[in-house]
């Protein structure tokens, strides 16, 4: 069974930097197109940021430039390092397949303050 398990949120004053983690056991992250979303209170999941198996990376126009995804084959990790945040960042951050395949993790809580 996938577990997804998302780490790094916090608290942080607008326009500061975040970097998430997403570790997994069951699955082999270089072999999935992996993603992280984010789902702000009262709005639907979005997927912010996707990485390929081959490393080509896609990301929502509300991030792009600022978040960058990337993965750590030895530690089995994909990672989202987040710039220049901003309140409408405000939202719990989730990673998975790119087609969201498996169950949900826990998420981690990222709030930006104005």
């Amino acid at each position: 069974q996938v577990q997804l398990v998302e780490s790094g949120g916090g608290l942080v004053q607008a326009g500061g930097s975040l970097r998430l983690s997403c570790a997994a056991s069951g699955i082999i992250f270089r072999d999935n197109a992996m993603a992280w979303y984010r789902q702000a209170p009262g709005k639907q999941r979005e997927r912010v940021a996707v990485i390929s198996s081959v490393r080509s990376t896609m990301y929502a126009d509300s991030v792009k430039g600022r978040f960058t995804i990337s993965r750590d084959i030895a530690k089995n990790t994909v990672d989202l390092q987040m710039n220049s945040l901003n309140p409408d960042d405000t939202a719990v951050y989730y990673c998975n397949t790119r087609d969201a395949k498996y169950q949900w993790g826990q998420g981690t809580q990222v709030t930006v303050s104005s």
